[in-house]
C-alpha cells in the first residue's frame, strides 16, 4: 500500500509545475536569448562584410616611403598608394590632416616594424591601415616569387587535416568531444534551471506547514520518490522545449546569413580560397558510442546525486530562503573542476585528477568533462559511476529519513546527528 499514491504526488507536481509561469519564462528564456545572440552575430557579421565591400570599391589613399625595395610600384599604387619623396614631410601631412596615411616601410620588414601613421578613424577602422600595410607588403613579396603555388604557401595559411590511429584504428577526432561534452551542458542547465525545484522538494511543504496533513495519507518515501519522478519528468519537457529552437538555430542562421560573401582577396588571402570540408571518417569520428553511452550514465547518476543533495538540504532547513543559501555552495563545487581543468587535461591520471574524478561532489563534472576530452580509462570510468550511483542512493535515502524525522520541525533547522542517532526514520 506504500506506492498506490505514487502516480496522484507524480500527477500533482507535473500539472503544478507546469501550470506556473515562471516556469515557462525560465525555459523560454533560454532560446529567445540563443536566436537573439544568434541574430546580434549575423547582424555584426553582415555590417563586417558590407564594411570589407565598401573598403573595396573605396580604397585608402597613403603615401609610403620604401627602404626595403620590396614594395612593387604597380601593387601600391592599385592599392591607393602614391611614392613619398620626403618621409618626414609625408608624416607631417597626416598630423595636420593633409593626408589620410603614411606608411614607411623599414630594410628589413623582418626584424624593424613597418611605422604607419594615419587619420583617426575610430577604435576599430583604424585597423585598417595596418592590415593596408601588411596586405601591399606581402602582395609585393608574394610578386616577386615565380611559382604561384610558392607563392601561395609562403603568404597563405596552408590548412593541416590530421589523422590518429590508436591499435590500428582511427583514433576519435576533436569532433568527438561534442555529443559526449554535450551532457556535461545539458547537467548544468538543469542544475540551473531545476535546482530551486530540487530543493523545493522537501521545503515547500514544511514552509507552507501542511506537512503532517500530507503525510497522514501519503508515506514519506512515497512522497519523495514521486517528487524525484515527477522532476525528471519536468526535466525531460524543458528538454524537448529546448531542443526544437536549438535545433532549427543552424537554419535560422542560413536564413538571416548572406547566401554568399566574398572574401578579400590578395596578399592575405590564405593557399587556398575554397573551405576544406570535413571528411566523411572526420564525421564519423563525432560519433564515439561509448563515449555517448558513458555520458548518458553519468550524466542520470550526477543529476540523482545532486537532487539527493538539494533533497537533504531542503528537509534540514525551515524555510526556502535558508535552503537557498547552502545552493551557492553546491554551484562552487558544480564549477571547482573547471579551476583545474589545465591539470585534468596535461596530467589526466595523475593523484589530483583522480581525487577530482572519485569525490562524490567533484567527480560528476570531472568525469563528464575527461569523459568527453577521451581520457576516462575503462577502471576509472567504473569507479566514478559506483561512487556518483552510491552518493546518489545515500543521499536519497537520508533525505528521506530526514524529511519523515524534521517534517514538522517548523522554524528551526534539522539536528541531522539526532535523526541519524535516533532509532525513527522514514522507512
Amino acid at each position: 500500500m506504500r506506492w498506490h499514491n505514487l502516480g496522484t504526488v507524480i500527477g500533482f507536481e507535473i500539472r503544478r509545475t507546469l501550470k506556473r509561469r515562471s516556469f515557462w519564462v525560465m525555459t523560454l528564456a533560454v532560446p529567445a536569448l540563443l536566436v537573439a545572440l544568434a541574430g546580434l552575430m549575423v547582424f555584426s557579421n553582415n555590417q563586417a562584410i558590407a564594411g570589407v565591400d565598401s573598403g573595396r570599391t573605396e580604397p585608402i589613399a597613403f603615401t609610403y616611403t620604401d627602404a626595403s625595395g620590396l614594395i612593387d610600384l604597380g601593387i601600391a599604387k592599385a592599392a591607393g598608394g602614391t611614392p613619398a619623396p620626403d618621409a618626414a614631410a609625408a608624416r607631417a601631412d597626416v598630423v595636420r590632416g593633409a593626408s589620410e596615411m603614411f606608411v614607411s616601410f623599414p630594410a628589413d620588414p623582418t626584424r624593424q616594424p613597418i611605422e604607419v601613421a594615419g587619420r583617426d578613424r575610430g577604435l576599430m577602422k583604424s585597423g585598417d591601415y595596418a592590415s593596408l600595410a601588411r596586405q601591399v607588403l606581402l602582395a609585393s613579396a608574394k610578386a616577386r616569387v615565380p611559382d604561384a603555388m610558392v607563392a601561395g604557401v609562403l603568404t597563405g595559411d596552408p590548412y593541416v587535416r590530421t589523422v590518429t590511429y590508436a591499435g590500428g584504428v582511427q583514433a576519435p577526432g576533436p569532433a568527438s568531444v561534442i555529443l559526449p561534452g554535450a551532457f556535461l551542458v545539458l547537467f548544468y542547465l538543469a542544475i540551473i534551471m531545476l535546482g530551486n525545484q530540487m530543493l523545493n522538494i522537501t521545503v515547500e511543504e514544511k514552509e507552507n506547514r501542511v506537512t503532517e496533513m500530507i503525510l497522514t495519507t501519503i508515506h514519506p518515501t512515497t512522497l519523495i520518490v514521486g517528487k524525484v519522478v515527477a522532476l525528471v519528468a519536468v526535466g525531460v519537457i524543458q528538454t524537448l522545449v529546448l531542443a526544437g529552437p536549438m535545433m532549427a538555430l543552424p537554419g535560422v542562421i542560413a536564413a538571416l546569413a548572406p547566401s554568399s560573401a566574398a572574401l578579400p582577396s590578395g596578399a592575405g588571402a590564405g593557399a587556398s580560397s575554397e573551405p576544406m570540408l570535413p571528411t566523411a571518417s572526420e564525421l564519423a569520428s563525432a560519433v564515439n558510442p561509448p563515449a555517448i553511452a558513458l555520458g548518458a550514465v553519468l550524466f542520470i547518476g550526477a543529476f540523482l546525486l545532486f537532487t539527493g543533495l538539494l533533497v537533504s538540504i531542503g528537509a534540514i532547513m525551515p524555510t526556502a530562503k535558508d535552503a537557498g543559501s547552502a545552493f551557492g555552495a553546491i554551484v562552487v563545487a558544480l564549477f571547482l573542476p573547471f579551476y583545474a581543468i589545465g591539470m585534468l587535461l596535461a596530467d589526466p591520471h595523475g593523484v589530483p585528477s583522480q581525487v577530482l574524478t572519485f569525490f562524490p561532489l567533484t567527480a560528476p563534472v570531472t568525469a563528464m568533462l575527461r569523459n568527453a576530452t577521451g581520457t576516462l580509462a575503462p577502471w576509472e570510468a567504473a569507479v566514478a559511476c559506483a561512487s556518483i550511483f552510491a552518493s546518489a542512493g545515500l543521499l536519497l535515502a537520508l533525505g528521506i529519513r530526514l524529511f519523515a524525522t524534521g517534517s514538522i520541525s517548523y522554524g528551526v533547522r534539522l539536528d541531522v546527528r539526532k535523526v541519524l542517532s535516533s532509532r525513527r526514520g522514514g522507512t
